[in-house]
C-alpha cells in the first residue's frame, strides 16, 4: 500500500498516481473519508455523492474509493462522469450527507485526487484534511456494510437547473473552449441553451489533452481561445478547466481579461441590485475593489480573503456574501445566485447576463475600469517541505523595510495584508503578493500596479530577487 503524507493538502488531495498513492492507497482514503464522514454526521449508514472526471484512470480510481467508503457503511450514490460543480449541486438535489469527487483539475495528466466535502456546499478545509490524514494514515477506520447506487443521468437535471434559471433573451456568439476535459459535454449545452450562440473549440472528450491541459490560466489554451473568437468574431470567448468548477475570459478582440476584474465586473453589475451585498475576493487580486465607486455608492464591502476554493467557499458561506471571485476563475455565487459553490459554467452565465444587460461590447465594458497593470500568476518551483518557511523569510523581509521607512521603487509600504502569505501595497496602490501554493510544490507569485508597467515589473523585480537570494527556488512556469 502506498500513500505520500504529503498529497494531504490545504483542501485538496493530490497525488501523482502508482508514483505516490496506489488503489490500495486510495481505498484507503475510502476508509478514512467514510469514517470522517460517519464520526461528524453521527449516523451509521451516511449517503454520498461520487463522480469522476474524464481521464483514463479515474474510474478506477473512482472504484477503489467507493471501496473503501462501502467498507466502512456509506451509502454510495454514484453519478458517473461529471464536474465537480455537478457533484456540488447533487448534494443540495439529492440531499446527501457528503461528496467526493475524483478529479486532479487541470493539473496534468499523471495526477489524481479527491475534492471531498460533508457540510452542503462546502470542500474540506485545512481542518478537515489534517483530519482526514490522521485517520487515513493511522488506519483508525471503522467498519460497516455499505452499498452503491448508480444514478441514471443526473447531468440532465444538473444542465436543466442552469438553463432554466438563465434565459439571457440576446444572441451573444460565444467561443467555448474545453481543453478536451469533461466540460465538454456540459458547457456548449448549457450556454446554447440559454440563448448563445456557441462556436466548440476542443470540447470533444480526450484524456490524453492533446493540445494543453483544460486550464484557463494556461497561456496556451487562452491563446488558442483567443484566435478563435477572432476568426468567428465571437463576442466573448470561455475557457473551462478539467472539472469545470473555473473559467477563464477572453473579450471580443481576443484580450484576455484576468478573473478578479471579470469578479469586479459582475459584482458591479450585481450592485445596483442586490445593495449591501459582500463580495470575498482572494490575495491574488486586483486593488481596485476596494474604491470602486460603484459598489461604494451600493454600500456594498469588498473582504480580501484566503486563496483557494474551499477557503473562499466557506467565507462566502459564513458571511453570507452575494459572491466570492478568485483570481484562477472560481467563482462562488450565493443565494439568490447560486448553491455557494464554485461553478465555471455559472461563471460564464454571469458574463452572458452582464453583456446583455449593459449591452456593450465586453472590451467596452472592461475599459469603464480604471486601468492596471497585472502580472499572469506566476508558479517558481519550491518544495512542498520548504515553502512555508520562504514566505515566512519573505514577511520578515517586508517587514523590516516598513519599520525602516525604506523604499520599493522609490516608494513605502502603506500596508501589509497575512491573511495568506505576504500581500504588501505601496503608497501609490501598486502591490506584491508572494505565498505558497496549496497544491503544488511552489510558490505564488502576483504584482498589480495601477500606474505603470514599469512598476508591476520593478516590484516583480525586487520580489524576485529575495527570492533567488534563498536558494531554494527553481523555475517559474511563467515569467513577465
Amino acid at each position: 500500500m502506498k500513500i505520500n503524507p504529503n498529497g494531504f493538502r490545504e483542501y485538496d488531495a493530490r497525488w501523482i498516481f502508482e508514483k505516490e498513492i496506489d488503489l490500495e492507497g486510495i481505498t484507503d482514503l475510502g476508509k478514512g473519508l467514510g469514517t470522517q464522514i460517519t464520526n461528524h454526521t453521527k449516523k451509521n449508514n451516511p449517503r454520498v455523492i461520487v463522480g469522476h472526471d474524464y481521464r483514463s484512470y479515474s474510474e478506477k480510481i473512482k472504484k477503489a474509493l467507493i471501496d473503501g467508503l462501502i467498507s466502512t457503511g456509506c451509502y454510495v450514490e454514484d453519478l458517473g462522469l461529471s464536474l465537480s460543480p455537478m457533484v456540488y449541486f447533487a448534494q443540495f438535489n439529492l440531499n446527501s450527507d457528503a461528496v467526493a469527487m475524483v478529479t486532479a483539475s487541470h493539473n496534468e495528466n499523471g495526477w489524481t485526487g479527491v475534492k471531498m466535502g460533508i457540510k452542503k456546499g462546502l470542500t474540506h478545509g485545512p481542518e478537515e484534511m489534517s483530519e482526514l490524514k490522521e485517520i487515513t494514515l493511522n488506519k483508525k477506520f471503522i467498519q460497516g456494510n455499505g452499498n452503491i447506487k448508480e444514478i441514471d443521468n443526473f447531468k440532465e437535471v444538473y444542465i436543466q437547473d442552469l438553463i432554466k434559471k438563465n434565459n439571457i433573451g440576446k444572441k451573444i456568439k460565444a467561443v467555448v473552449a474545453c481543453g478536451n476535459g469533461t466540460a465538454g459535454i456540459f458547457a456548449p449545452i448549457i450556454l446554447n441553451n440559454i440563448g448563445c450562440d456557441v462556436v466548440e473549440l476542443d470540447c470533444k472528450l480526450d484524456w490524453s489533452f492533446p493540445k494543453y491541459n483544460p486550464n484557463p490560466e494556461d497561456l496556451k489554451m487562452l491563446h488558442a481561445i483567443s484566435k478563435a473568437v477572432k476568426e468567428n468574431n465571437a463576442d466573448i470567448g470561455f475557457g473551462f478547466d478539467g472539472d469545470g468548477d473555473r473559467c477563464g475570459v477572453i473579450d471580443e478582440k481576443g484580450n484576455e481579461i484576468f478573473s478578479d476584474k471579470v469578479g469586479l465586473l459582475i459584482a458591479r453589475n450585481l450592485a445596483a441590485k442586490h445593495k449591501n451585498s459582500k463580495f470575498v475576493v482572494d490575495v491574488k487580486s486586483t486593488g481596485l475593489y476596494l474604491n470602486d465607486k460603484i459598489l461604494l455608492d451600493n454600500q456594498c464591502q469588498t473582504i480580501y480573503w484566503k486563496t483557494g476554493h474551499s477557503h473562499i467557499k466557506r467565507k462566502v458561506n459564513l458571511e453570507k456574501a452575494l459572491a466570492g471571485f478568485e483570481k484562477s476563475g472560481h467563482f462562488f455565487f450565493n443565494k439568490p445566485l447560486g448553491y455557494g459553490f464554485d461553478d465555471g459554467i455559472n461563471s460564464a452565465i454571469q458574463v452572458c447576463h452582464l453583456l446583455k444587460n449593459q449591452n456593450k461590447k465586453m472590451s467596452e465594458i472592461l475599459n469603464q475600469l480604471p486601468k492596471t497593470y497585472q502580472t499572469p500568476t506566476m508558479a517558481p518551483y519550491c518544495k512542498d517541505e520548504e515553502k512555508y518557511k520562504v514566505v515566512e523569510g519573505v514577511l520578515k523581509e517586508i517587514k523590516k523595510i516598513k519599520e525602516n521607512n525604506a523604499k520599493i521603487d522609490g516608494l513605502e509600504i502603506k500596508d501589509i495584508l497575512t491573511v495568506n502569505g505576504v500581500r504588501f501595497t505601496l503608497s501609490d496602490g501598486s502591490w506584491g503578493l508572494v505565498r505558497a501554493s496549496s497544491n503544488k510544490p511552489s510558490l505564488v507569485v502576483v504584482t498589480e500596479s495601477p500606474v505603470s508597467n514599469m512598476r508591476k515589473k520593478n516590484i516583480f523585480t525586487f520580489i524576485d530577487n529575495i527570492l533567488q537570494k534563498t536558494g531554494k527556488i527553481g523555475k517559474y512556469d511563467q515569467k513577465i
